[in-house]
């Protein structure tokens, strides 16, 4: 109970680190796999990238899962900007960090079960032969789950 002579608790606002998380997570997908190593792109195994028609639709919805990551990241730089001007925030790198690496790991358990095996847009290395693209999806999956596990570890409250 707070009241006039007990503090106001101080809390962070983890949905910031959350959304931070999801909107790295795409980035780090989005940039790296999908521009620098070119394993994939948003709907490539709809549009294989077999002809120029299927490569500029592909970069255009490339384009559009980046600006979706972008929204998240301005979102949580917005509740973070918001929550730090009030008397009761208070900063704490290690749920900051934890819930970064959650929301990193949430994106990808939930790309890698819709996008990759749900919907089938595209899996996470087309470039090794399809006998191995679940290999690569899985450890997409694991991967994910072992930052939540790591960021829950890592980011729960004293």
């Amino acid at each position: 109970m707070s009241g006039p002579h007990q503090p106001t608790p101080r809390w962070f606002p983890r949905s910031a680190g959350l959304l931070f998380g999801v909107g790295l997570g795409g980035f780090f997908d989005g940039i790296v796999l999908h521009q620098i190593l070119q394993w994939h792109h948003m709907l490539s195994s709809w549009y294989p990238i077999n002809s120029m028609e299927n490569l500029e639709l592909n970069t255009f919805w490339d384009g559009v899962f980046h600006s979706a990551t972008y929204i998240f990241v301005l979102s949580a730089l917005f509740i973070l900007w918001r929550s730090a001007r009030l008397s009761h925030f208070k900063w704490s790198t290690r749920e900051f960090a934890g819930t970064m690496l959650i929301g990193f790991g949430m994106f990808n358990l939930v790309e890698g079960v819709v996008d990759h095996q749900v919907l089938g847009l595209h899996h996470v290395n087309e470039t090794v032969e399809r006998s191995s693209w679940m290999f690569w999806d899985i450890g997409f999956l694991i991967w994910g789950a072992a930052m939540v596990a790591l960021g829950w570890v890592a980011g729960r409250r004293s």
